[in-house]
């Protein structure tokens, strides 16, 4: 049986277009209004990631940080993911990939966070400190539960580490298009990213690949021959903005992934 994640994909295909991957925090700038955004964005979205907010994050940039402080900041715990992923699966049939830091999951119990994953309707796994080889054994265990472990490629990842990983990796696979933590200036030009990009599709055509890091509303459309592009620091400055403005962060959301999925499709 084909994962909600592949389906999603195949669906794009058909349209001739890549996925649209947005990203928030969870329980920014609360567990209601979180929800509220996660089903804004599921109207335009192929496939929504929701972050697990973390006090020292390795990976994010000051947009996602800023995000995370102000969940953490609101009380989170969480339990409160799967609350807002059971509570959005209610009304939109959409698949959620969890992305967070391998502490958490340890700290929380595999057994226990993929059993809750299960449960509130997770697709999918993206855990930023957690690499190949030393994943596999988690990867497993999604494996057995159909969530799908999402794996992280980097500029920096050898073709031999390269051809490893994707043979070991499940249905989807995530480019980190540049050195650098989320939201950074692309200091690579499109073209550059995309040779890499297209390198990396030949070892194994039929694992999607997605790209993310530095994706902006500015950048997107260069990526379109993509399997899917990700876009997440955009969206966490728009709540952060919608904040300081006293505006509806759900409905200024909705609108900026309504404009950037045309500029894909």
């Amino acid at each position: 049986m084909k994962s909600e994640i592949q389906l999603a994909f195949e669906n794009c295909k058909k349209e001739k277009r890549p996925a649209l991957v947005s990203y928030i925090v969870a329980s920014d700038p609360s567990k209601k209004k979180s929800l509220e955004i996660l089903k804004s964005l599921g109207k335009y979205a192929d496939i929504l990631e929701l972050g697990f907010p973390h006090s020292t994050p390795i990976g994010d940039g000051g947009k996602i940080q800023t995000s995370s402080y102000r969940a953490i900041k609101n009380g989170f715990k969480m339990k409160d993911v799967f609350h807002i992923v059971k509570n959005f699966k209610k009304t939109i049939k959409k698949p959620i990939i969890l992305m967070g830091y391998y502490n958490m999951i340890f700290q929380y119990g595999e057994n226990n966070f993929l059993k809750d994953c299960k449960k509130a309707g997770v697709s999918g796994i993206i855990c930023v400190d957690l690499p190949w080889p030393e994943n596999q054994i988690f990867a497993k265990k999604c494996k057995k539960k159909s969530i799908v472990f999402v794996q992280l490629l980097s500029p920096t990842t050898t073709k031999d580490r390269m051809r490893k990983i994707i043979k070991n990796s499940h249905s989807m696979n995530y480019l980190i298009s540049i050195l650098g933590t989320t939201g950074s200036k692309l200091n690579v030009s499109p073209k550059k990213i995309l040779k890499n990009y297209n390198d990396i599709k030949r070892i194994n055509s039929k694992k999607n690949l997605v790209i993310g890091f530095g994706i902006t509303n500015k950048t997107i459309k260069s990526f379109k021959s993509a399997d899917g592009v990700v876009i997440g620091s955009t969206l966490c400055n728009a709540i952060t903005n919608s904040i300081k403005n006293r505006q509806n962060p759900a409905l200024m959301l909705n609108k900026m992934i309504k404009k950037l999925k045309r500029k894909i499709s």
